[in-house]
């Protein structure tokens, strides 16, 4: 179900695309906002997880400083039948997690301080069963395409901005191109119904990581139990990162700020808690 409505949102993201470009300049307006918006996501797409590390203050450590860690990693990348990837330890007390990779074969699982002190064996081993799925799902590409997506309809809208300002599209002679109300519903609406879908995506790709994970891991309860510890922390303490980088985090680390639904990188916890708890109920029916 969430693959379904990751394809729909992406539907919807390609639409408002063609409407916006086609509202400043048609066919080669679409293009050009397109060409510019994959050159620009091309080398964050490629470099995602250099990007990703350093904006979390992460550092890479080897199996010999942290055995206890590795083994959970390996366990779980190895019941996903996933290559074992890279990890890092973040050096702060607000426990969270993620993961991050252009593919499976250059793939990092990322975990903070707190999460290994605050969280039991079981419970990090959902956790990181959780990020191997978002690495299994592809969800870095997935994501990329969106934000090139995005940042094409960004383009347009500034480009619709600057043809509003200065009335160059006040309409051709052909009586083709947008007119001043046109140009303003691309240079404002357009964005934000963008972002709206953007965030959308986001929060379908968490609900699919949690599935994933949780058959992954065979063990929903401790997904939802961790879930919950780590939002309560989060709603206590906010993680000193970038807000830009917050959708790649298990948990968004600035759970306690005050944040329209809509516009939420991740779906309520207490959503995602409920479906875990479903999930395991309808196993111990099964059996």
């Amino acid at each position: 179900m969430n693959t379904i409505k990751t394809f729909f949102f992406l539907i919807i993201m390609s639409f408002l695309l063609l409407v916006a470009g086609a509202a400043i300049g048609g066919e080669a307006g679409v293009l050009f906002a397109l060409v510019f918006a994959i050159a620009m996501n091309f080398g964050a797409y490629w470099f995602s997880d250099k990007i990703a590390l350093k904006m979390a203050h992460a550092s890479q450590i080897q199996k010999d400083s942290s055995p206890e860690l590795f083994e959970i990693v390996e366990n779980q990348a190895n019941r996903a039948e996933l290559p074992m990837p890279k990890v890092y330890l973040i050096d702060t007390e607000v426990p969270n997690a993620f993961a991050t990779g252009r593919n499976p074969q250059n793939a990092t699982v990322a975990v903070t301080a707190g999460a290994i002190k605050l969280l039991d064996d079981r419970e990090l081993g959902a956790v990181l069963a959780h990020e191997m799925a978002h690495v299994g799902n592809r969800d870095t590409l997935i994501m990329a395409v969106v934000a090139t997506i995005a940042g094409a309809i960004s383009m347009l809208a500034w480009m619709a901005q600057i043809s509003a300002l200065f009335s160059s599209f006040g309409g051709n002679r052909d009586g083709r191109g947008g007119n001043i109300i046109g140009l303003l519903f691309v240079a404002i609406i357009m964005p934000l119904a963008a972002t709206i879908v953007r965030m959308a995506i986001s929060r379908s790709r968490e609900f699919q990581a949690d599935y994933t994970g949780a058959h992954t891991s065979g063990d929903p309860l401790a997904l939802a139990s961790a879930l919950e510890k780590l939002d309560a922390y989060a709603h206590a303490n906010t993680m000193k990162v970038s807000e830009s980088a917050s959708h790649m985090f298990i948990v968004n680390p600035f759970s306690g700020k005050s944040m329209a639904k809509l516009f939420s990188t991740h779906p309520p916890t207490e959503a995602r808690v409920q479906r875990l708890r479903e999930l395991e109920e309808g196993w111990r029916k099964l059996v």
